[in-house]
């Protein structure tokens, strides 16, 4: 098997979309905003990405109801290409494990 794992930890910047596939299956759909200082080549710089994020199936659908925006996370999961309806392709972190992350207000 080839590699395919991500975790990225952010914060949700789009209203989650929640939907139930006709076979039954709930979906949750929402864009993660990472920010980070990350060291390369020996210097500091600024990473920054906005990720899609899909968590599919009942084994998480309980979490995703504390999902708004403004939830602070860590996605563990891998990553496919996905078509957008423009045809464009774009790159989707499928969530297998989610932690919510305590903002400490």
């Amino acid at each position: 098997m080839t590699a395919n794992h991500l975790v990225l930890s952010g914060t949700v910047c789009k209203t989650p979309l929640r939907k139930v596939s006709p076979s039954g299956i709930p979906h949750c759909q929402f864009v993660l905003e990472h920010r980070s200082v990350q060291e390369e080549a020996g210097l500091s710089r600024q990473a920054w990405c906005r990720m899609p994020v899909i968590i599919s199936g009942h084994a998480l659908s309980a979490i995703t109801h504390s999902i708004t925006v403004g939830t602070v996370l860590t996605v563990h999961g891998f990553i496919s290409c996905h078509q957008a309806k423009n045809g464009l392709n774009k790159v989707v972190l499928h969530a297998e494990q989610i932690e919510l992350i305590d903002s400490g207000d």
